[in-house]
């Protein structure tokens, strides 16, 4: 079973979510929450592999509550799926910052709802990554100066795939470009994800822009 904490300050939007998720085999909804400080709660006493989180909510909004859900988690951390009205929206790249893994517009269909929950849950990327690229570089402010000394611990091969996963390349596009497996590309992104404490493969496109590791239109 997975395990899915459901968050958004609509009432219908979220009664809507529980009944389907309730409604699919393999899902178990551990709790609910209208907004951000009632998420962070029942994350911590439930420990959902899966959280659907509302990005704008009053109170303590979606960012917020992603940082101090990742920040007081144990190992393996939830996985947290973004919802939202517009892809391309600043709050959703501040999310992707804090260590959310994807995001889901609103209007997805249930097909593709349970589709991302399996996906995120799997440790999969939840959409093409293009189009993080996209939101990415729409937002991201590199900053000035030398480069973060955390990059500095990564091998060659671990910041030559970090930049190629910034450009929007896949795995299987990494492997062929490198001529190295999939799995092979796998462990350098986990490795390089490890070494700067990062929790998702989006957050590590946005650490590779704001480094300035990658420049936009690369």
């Amino acid at each position: 079973m997975t395990t899915v904490l459901v968050v958004d300050d609509q009432f219908l939007v979220r009664a809507g979510l529980v009944g389907l998720l309730r409604a699919a085999p393999g899902i178990d909804v551990v709790g609910e929450a209208c907004d951000g400080a009632e998420a962070v709660a029942l994350a911590a006493e439930t420990a959902p592999e899966v959280i659907l989180m509302d990005i704008r909510m009053p109170g303590m909004d979606g960012i917020e509550a992603t940082e101090r859900i990742l920040a007081q988690a144990g190992d393996p951390a939830p996985r947290i799926l973004i919802l939202t009205t517009f892809d391309l929206d600043e709050y959703v790249y501040g999310a992707l910052r804090a260590g959310a893994c994807g995001f889901l517009l609103k209007d997805s269909g249930p097909e593709r709802l349970l589709a991302a929950v399996a996906a995120v849950r799997g440790g999969d990327a939840l959409f093409a990554p293009s189009v993080t690229r996209r939101l990415v570089e729409a937002y991201a402010r590199p900053t000035t100066g030398e480069r973060p000394a955390d990059l500095d611990d990564l091998t060659s091969r671990e910041v030559e795939v970090l930049r190629l996963i910034a450009r929007g390349l896949s795995n299987p596009q990494i492997a062929d470009l490198l001529y190295i497996s999939e799995a092979t590309v796998k462990t350098h992104l986990n490795r390089t994800m490890t070494k700067l404490d990062l929790n998702s493969r989006a957050q590590a496109v946005v650490v590779a822009y704001e480094s300035g590791l990658v420049s936009p239109g690369e």
